[in-house]
């Protein structure tokens, strides 16, 4: 698995994101895929693959200080440095381009940026367990809530760019907690593999967040969203998931009971075949 790793940093380029060719020349769809806090565009190979050979078009990208990126989490100064590379890649397409935009988990944070930023280059934004704000339900309320959901640190790691009297400026998630909070139902290899590349994670504040984060209807409100609910997550609970439904509600919402919070591990054939039937109602 570590030599498959390398073998995938190596075919990345320099920008740290992965576009996978087609696997026919006209692809029906272009799925945008937005990883979560602490992983990278590593953690969506399986669903790249399954995509790829239904003939579709796959750009993973890696936010910065993530995956292969060279930077560090506690020299990014704001939300908007970390999704920095999803917004370059957004307005680098051609305006007569509309994506399949997907994100897990934190992720989510960055669709509703780009959302607010492109609405006319996105067909459809898909949320998999993912912090979802919107013009109802502000991003401060959304990230505080995803990380009580979470609970308790284990044996996480903090790190304090300005000396450990003030608050934590990122976040290692450790061994334990990916295993009894992320990827209890996914297999063990991929668990290994995510103890071996994970890599701190960026804590912004809520006064960043919320100067950043600013969806709106005229913009954010004209994409069409789906959420994706996995019935088995630890990290963000079911509850939570279905309250972010219920305050912002999407076009639509499908539910994976039997997934844990890595739903691109546990369940990929069954997510994968989620995004096929969305990207053809919605492009």
């Amino acid at each position: 698995m570590l030599l498959f790793f390398l073998a995938y940093a190596l075919s990345c380029s320099t920008n740290g994101s992965t576009t996978i060719p087609p696997a026919s020349p006209r692809p029906s769809h272009h799925f945008v895929l937005v990883h979560g806090a602490g992983h990278g565009a590593w953690c969506w190979f399986k669903l790249v693959h399954l995509l790829r050979s239904s003939g579709q078009r796959v750009t993973a990208l890696d936010m910065a200080a993530s995956g292969i990126d060279p930077q560090e989490a506690n020299n990014l100064r704001s939300v908007a440095d970390y999704y920095q590379p999803l917004i370059d890649f957004m307005r680098a397409l051609p305006s007569t381009e509309r994506v399949i935009l997907v994100g897990h988990s934190y992720g989510g944070i960055g669709l509703a940026y780009s959302m607010e930023l492109f609405p006319v280059k996105i067909a459809a934004a898909v949320f998999i367990t993912a912090l979802m704000p919107g013009p109802t339900l502000n991003v401060t309320t959304v990230n505080r809530e995803g990380f009580t959901s979470l609970g308790a640190p284990l044996d996480s790691t903090f790190s304090y760019n300005n000396g450990s009297n003030n608050p934590p400026t990122s976040l290692l998630l450790g061994p334990t907690i990916l295993a009894t909070k992320f990827y209890q139902l996914s297999p063990i290899d991929d668990y290994v593999l995510a103890t071996l590349v994970i890599r701190f994670f960026p804590l912004f504040t809520e006064e960043d967040l919320s100067r950043v984060i600013q969806p709106t209807r005229g913009r954010y409100g004209t994409v069409k969203r789906v959420f994706i609910v996995s019935g088995q997550d630890q990290a963000l609970k079911v509850g939570v998931q279905e309250s972010f439904i219920q305050r912002n509600p999407p076009n639509e919402v499908f539910r994976l009971n039997d997934s844990d919070h890595m739903v691109m591990f546990s369940k990929p054939a069954e997510l994968s075949a989620l995004l096929l039937g969305i990207a053809s109602r919605y492009t």
